[in-house]
């Protein structure tokens, strides 16, 4: 008698436990990222040396010595760009630029570098992408040999997660390029 009891005991709450629905598979997620379409205006550098065409949807904030911080507020994402005159230390400018890139080796799993020549605009320069957690995944760089010489590098307010920002990275990446290709020096 005290075996049928246990058994119903054991039996009952397993009625209970498997009398619910059948699970269903959910619907694959993706992540919803809207961004502005791009429109771009010319940036007027003034007194600094350069022209560049930047996205509407950034805002510019000058800094001192030809510093410019360009903000995506929404994208938490700032590009800083820094000017610098040429005189008699183009190698120096250029090992700066480069060692700057070069810092993330630790964390980077690759860095691309794409050759930029403009020679009609008398623009040289590189453009790299950091891949993997860097602190910055887009750098470049950019000058006229003689006078001028630009850096850009891109940097996000939050914890390098590459696959979280990679979104972000590749919107903020087309504008940085446009900026490298637009870019027109003022002071020939």
């Amino acid at each position: 008698m005290k075996t049928r009891n246990l058994l119903y005991l054991s039996i009952i709450p397993a009625f209970f436990v498997s009398c619910k629905e059948d699970a269903t598979p959910k619907p694959d997620s993706y992540l919803s990222l809207e961004y502005p379409e791009v429109v771009y205006e010319k940036y007027q550098g003034g007194d600094c040396g350069f022209n560049f065409e930047k996205n509407k949807f950034a805002v510019i904030h000058p800094e001192k010595n030809c510093a410019f911080k360009i903000d995506y507020p929404k994208m938490k994402a700032s590009i800083y760009i820094n000017y610098k005159p040429v005189e008699n230390n183009l190698t120096k400018l250029l090992k700066d630029a480069q060692k700057l890139t070069y810092n993330h080796t630790i964390k980077a799993d690759d860095i691309q570098e794409s050759i930029y020549e403009h020679p009609e605009k008398k623009v040289y320069g590189m453009f790299y992408r950091v891949i993997g957690n860097a602190a910055t995944n887009l750098q470049f760089y950019a000058t006229d040999s003689t006078r001028n010489f630009v850096t850009g590098t891109l940097y996000f307010y939050a914890k390098p997660n590459f696959d979280s920002i990679y979104p972000a990275t590749k919107y903020i990446e087309a504008d940085m390029q446009t900026i490298l290709e637009t870019l027109e020096w003022t002071n020939k």
